[in-house]
């Protein structure tokens, strides 16, 4: 394989009778060439390890997030971060989706925006970014003007730089701080990177969000803590969630998660070390939200 060869643009001789193909048969092929992206994916697992590590470093001093992409990339990003407030309780403003062409694009094709180098400099610019805050960008070619000149507008402010794309040696990777290349091959529609390069950077994405929010104490176990009670739903999974944490019945659990405020980390914490309410909170604070080691340190320290 030739250094930054565009692999994302070969033909897939795996592929070239499609159009000859039974529904199953296009099917099955599919399928069978999506299984090269868990290789792809372990190849590349040391530096989506390094990318993890960044991002909490950043957002524990207060940094956010900048996921910006264009297209199927860009789309990605955004409902990524969409996603994060409910399920982590994180403010909006710390984890940002940017995609070229704005609202508008995540709806209809706009493909031309991809070549625009200004406007992703004037809306970093609008959010302030600094050298606390973390561009993440997302380019399955590893060469969108997009997302490259947000790269370099990112370093210049400071920032921290990180690029996910599914070809090797790209220009993304070059500038970043961290490249994370998950190189899936040719995709069975020449050119079509919504398909494998598409679901290899959303698993990318998924991992980096979701390791990065355990990371800074936002996960209980394997358990949702942190999660915005915002409905009827969401509440009774808390409830269920403190039923299995701490061994109570469920009126015993919708009981304790009234009296603390709907605030599952102070629930669980209460409920484990039988400390009152004000004090539970107090010790999840000092330990900047981390509620296993809240609960490890108050033990320690009441033997």
């Amino acid at each position: 394989m030739n250094k930054g060869m565009s692999v994302t643009e070969l033909v897939n001789p795996n592929s070239v009778d499609i159009d000859e193909m039974s529904s199953l048969e296009i099917a099955s092929l599919m399928i069978e060439e999506d299984q090269v992206i868990y290789g792809a994916l372990q190849q590349a697992l040391g530096d989506i390890a390094f990318a993890i590590d960044l991002m909490v470093k950043q957002w524990e001093v207060g940094g956010r997030i900048f996921v910006a992409g264009a297209g199927t990339s860009g789309r990605i990003g955004v409902l990524d971060a969409a996603e994060l407030g409910p399920t982590f309780s994180i403010d909006e403003s710390r984890w940002i989706g940017l995609i070229a062409g704005g609202y508008e694009a995540m709806w209809k094709p706009l493909e031309t925006l991809e070549d625009d180098e200004k406007i992703i400099c004037e809306l970093l610019e609008q959010h302030d970014f600094n050298e606390k805050d973390t561009f993440l960008g997302l380019t399955a070619s590893g060469l969108t003007p997009f997302v490259i000149s947000g790269i370099r507008y990112a370093k210049g402010q400071g920032g921290t730089t990180i690029a996910i794309s599914c070809n090797p040696d790209t220009l993304a990777s070059e500038l970043s701080d961290c490249g994370i290349e998950v190189i899936v091959g040719p995709e069975v529609i020449k050119g079509s990177t919504r398909l494998k390069a598409g679901t290899a950077q959303k698993m990318v994405v998924n991992i980096l969000s979701t390791a990065t929010m355990v990371r800074v104490g936002k996960v209980y176990q394997n358990q949702m803590v942190d999660m915005q009670l915002l409905n009827k739903k969401l509440i009774k999974r808390a409830e269920h969630t403190l039923m299995e944490i701490a061994d109570l019945s469920e009126l015993e659990a919708s009981s304790l998660l009234k009296a603390c405020d709907l605030d599952l980390k102070v629930a669980i914490f209460t409920a484990i070390t039988n400390a009152e309410t004000a004090h539970a909170r107090h010790c999840i604070k000092e330990e900047n939200g981390h509620l296993k080691q809240a609960i490890q340190h108050y033990f320690s320290s009441n033997q």
